[in-house]
């Protein structure tokens, strides 16, 4: 199953998701995907528990629900003032399972004294428990979404024996600068392709279609001052299990 040492696995669920397909949005309006982006799910999960020190890498999503959409016309605020009128496509009454694992940020040298292994992963997993440290949007903020622990592959899902379905060329997630070290912004684009409803993420890395947007430089944590190693969610034994 392609577990690592320091995987978890959660449900999320909600009764809406948008996944913003960006072609659409030329012109105001939101189409989303059938499936979600890498970048979102990687946004669900660092609402639930996320530190500058490590990434996380979404390894999976299985699909449990059936694909079905629902258009709503609404009025998004205008730059000029007022409201205009538009039309948003929505996933609706969706769940998913997802197996991500989360490796260290090499490219924060000041933040090594926090790469403690068991802290994080049994903190990412109580939060998981918990049901996140901060809101869980399934891709859009109006879409409110909700998380909890779940054994991935477990559970019935509409997809299974289904066989493959190819989604085509779709947005992957953004390079962001203090995850590549480059003092840059670009986006990421993959052929997606869900079997069995199980969609196999291939990695940042791994991704060969890229588009620079603008240049940008990496927000800088310092310790004692944004950033603290001894976290609120620690108990005694975590702070025991340290590594001295």
């Amino acid at each position: 199953m392609d577990k690592k040492r320091n995987s978890v696995e959660f449900k999320v669920w909600g009764k809406y998701a948008l996944f913003a397909d960006p072609i659409t949005r030329v012109g105001g309006e939101k189409f989303s995907y059938q499936v979600p982006t890498y970048q979102a799910l990687k946004g669900i999960i660092e609402s639930i528990y996320w530190k500058p020190t490590f990434i996380w890498y979404i390894d999976k999503v299985r699909v449990m629900n059936k694909i079905q959409t629902e258009s709503k016309g609404v009025k998004p605020i205008k730059m000029s003032g007022g409201n205009d009128l538009a039309f948003y496509t929505y996933l609706k009454e969706v769940e998913y399972q997802v197996l991500a694992h989360f490796e260290w940020n090499e490219y924060r040298e000041n933040l090594q004294d926090d790469r403690n292994e068991h802290k994080h992963h049994n903190i990412a997993k109580r939060s998981i428990e918990k049901g996140g440290r901060r809101d869980v949007f399934l891709g859009t903020r109006e879409c409110q979404g909700y998380a909890e622990p779940c054994v991935f592959g477990e559970d019935e899902s509409f997809y299974d024996k289904y066989g493959a379905l190819d989604f085509g060329v779709q947005f992957h997630g953004y390079d962001y600068p203090d995850e590549t070290g480059n003092n840059e912004l670009a986006v990421r684009f993959w052929k997606a392709e869900m079997k069995d409803g199980v969609i196999k993420f291939p990695t940042p890395k791994e991704c060969t279609m890229r588009r620079f947007i603008h240049e940008m430089t990496a927000k800088k944590f310092e310790n004692n001052r944004n950033f603290s190693f001894i976290d609120s969610d620690l108990t005694v034994a975590d702070l025991l299990a340290e590594d001295v």
